[in-house]
């Protein structure tokens, strides 16, 4: 499901998947998520006309601020890194410069289009790797090659009580694992 077709209620809704109490954040977020959707759907000389309100989460340690931004982000599709204001200090002294923020910001966001990208592949993949089993089991199912040779007798093999004979193409055909009936139930 795209950004687009959740409405606040269902992102609420999602972020009550993992995330407990908490309910005017939530709704916040998602209002606000969603208002930002909105002003990117319009035409872009009406866009400034629309501020986007943006969200500043203040609370104690351990409240949910981080994983309610956390998980907005991952259901929004965006790149997430979380800074501390005390590291955003000046640079030479202690903590991080704006560009190295920014650099982490760029990699998560490349990270999430490959993740997509895979995505996209895998089901082509395995849908090609089905393809190959498949035919590589039909192929050791088919009947060998009529031999040029003159036909030679079958040779009698006995294992204990048992006894079997076998002609020279069975001999040099291998023979699955499995009996026809157990392959179409797999």
């Amino acid at each position: 499901m795209t950004l687009g077709n959740f409405t606040p209620r269902e992102t609420v809704g999602e972020l009550d998947r993992y995330i407990i109490g908490q309910h005017k954040a939530k709704r916040a977020v998602a209002i606000a998520l969603r208002n930002r959707w909105r002003r990117q759907q319009v035409a872009s000389d009406l866009r400034d006309e629309i501020a986007p309100r943006n969200i500043i989460m203040i609370g104690p340690t351990g409240v949910g601020k981080t994983e309610i931004a956390r998980r907005l982000a991952k259901l929004a599709r965006a790149p997430f890194v979380k800074v501390e204001a005390s590291k955003f200090t000046e640079v030479g002294y202690v903590g991080r410069d704006v560009e190295s923020m920014i650099r982490d910001l760029v990699e998560n966001a490349i990270q999430i289009c490959e993740k997509e990208a895979l995505e996209s592949v895998q089901t082509r993949a395995q849908d090609a790797a089905e393809e190959r089993l498949a035919k590589m089991v039909l192929a050791a199912r088919r009947p060998p090659a009529q031999a040029t040779q003159p036909e030679q007798a079958p040779q009698t093999h006995q294992f204990g009580p048992l006894s079997f004979q076998i002609s020279p193409q069975q001999a040099a055909q291998p023979q699955p694992f499995y009996s026809e009936s157990e392959v179409n139930d797999i």
